[in-house]
């Protein structure tokens, strides 16, 4: 795992952080807050930290918005915790089991997570002030608010241009299956990351299991996260990559590597991911400042500068990138996820025997 102390940050993503918060008002300033929010920073001063297990964004990304968050509420500083989103919850039981307090913010990409440590007592209720300022797709996910949906990840096809001209390259979820990318793809593994294990769940509702064995036959390169891929791609080790994140796509492209990217014509997946707070956080005022900001215009801001699609109607989306609602989505339900990632997991690893 990648523990991000924030002030040790590199060049690009304190750019993007002190940019982004040059984009609006400085939410620091006592003065120009909302009462609730000014009353809550009093209270997570005198906590001075949070530490965020995160498995929905990459280090960098999350150095970026550590970095953004403590301009905005000087005196509190935030520690990054990146892993997957499977070692992410993992680290999380493994501290609840034995007693321990160290989370104070928990994201993951994966929604049955959250119903599971809700039925079981082990979240703390909050609903930022600024949750109706976001989509109304999000502003009411959990009637009892023990979780929030700050982030939507999509999900898609990518392609090394070296490799594969935009002739060739594949236009749906169902060409991967093609004999003719026999030994070029590569793709996650739904044991480890949340977004594949997502992926598995809707693919098998489109198209059975019977899609899986026939992705077997091409023999994909697996690895743990969704954004592995990408790096298999830019080495050319790999043409194809199924499943991975178009911020990391866009983000890697914007650094000159060869890669494009495809919205299949049977659907994008759209993973929407919840936050929350664990019961006995260590810092809770301070998580409940943390949860506000993930759902202000800053945060969308800084993150958008690293391709994040952004929930917020008053931020535009990444450049490069098209709208949600310009694009078809398709996905599972929480209960659908909950369920079914299990279950995927397990024939993931009969089929392709990892």
């Amino acid at each position: 795992m990648d523990r991000v102390n924030t002030p040790h940050l590199s060049k690009r993503s304190l750019l993007a952080a002190t940019a982004a918060l040059g984009l609006g008002a400085r939410a620091g300033r006592a003065q120009e807050m909302p009462a609730p929010e000014r009353e809550l920073y009093e209270a997570a001063k005198k906590e001075g930290e949070v530490t965020w297990y995160s498995g929905q964004v990459q280090a960098e990304t999350g150095e970026a918005v550590g970095h953004a968050f403590g301009q905005a509420y000087p005196g509190i500083k935030v520690y990054v915790i990146r892993s997957t989103s499977q070692v992410a919850y993992q680290r999380l039981s493994q501290d609840m089991q034995a007693g321990v307090a160290q989370c104070d913010f928990f994201s993951s990409t994966d929604y049955g997570h959250y119903l599971f440590l809700k039925r079981e007592g082990k979240l703390l209720s909050y609903r930022p002030h600024n949750m109706d300022e976001l989509i109304p797709e999000v502003r009411a996910v959990d009637p009892d608010n023990m979780f929030q949906v700050l982030n939507v990840g999509l999900y898609l096809i990518a392609t090394n241009t070296r490799k594969v001209a935009a002739a060739d390259a594949p236009k749906s979820w169902k060409d991967l299956t093609d004999p003719k990318w026999i030994g070029q793809e590569a793709v996650g593994h739904p044991g480890y990351s949340g977004s594949i294990g997502v992926m598995a769940v809707t693919l098998r509702k489109l198209y059975g299991w019977e899609y899986f064995t026939d992705l077997e036959k091409n023999k994909p390169q697996i690895g743990r996260s969704s954004d592995d891929p990408v790096t298999l791609l830019n080495a050319g080790e790999r043409t194809v990559g199924l499943g991975v994140s178009l911020s990391t796509t866009l983000l890697s492209m914007s650094r000159g590597n060869p890669l494009s990217f495809i919205y299949p014509n049977d659907g994008t997946l759209a993973v929407y991911s919840p936050s929350a707070i664990p019961k006995n956080a260590p810092h809770p005022n301070a998580a409940k400042l943390f949860m506000t900001f993930t759902a202000s215009a800053t945060y969308a801001k800084v993150a958008r500068t690293f391709f994040i699609p952004p929930l917020r109607p008053d931020v535009p989306p990444p450049e490069g990138a098209l709208a949600l609602d310009k694009v078809k989505l398709i996905g599972a339900t929480p209960q659908e996820i909950e369920e079914g990632v299990p279950e995927v997991k397990e024939a993931w690893r009969d089929t392709f025997g990892v």
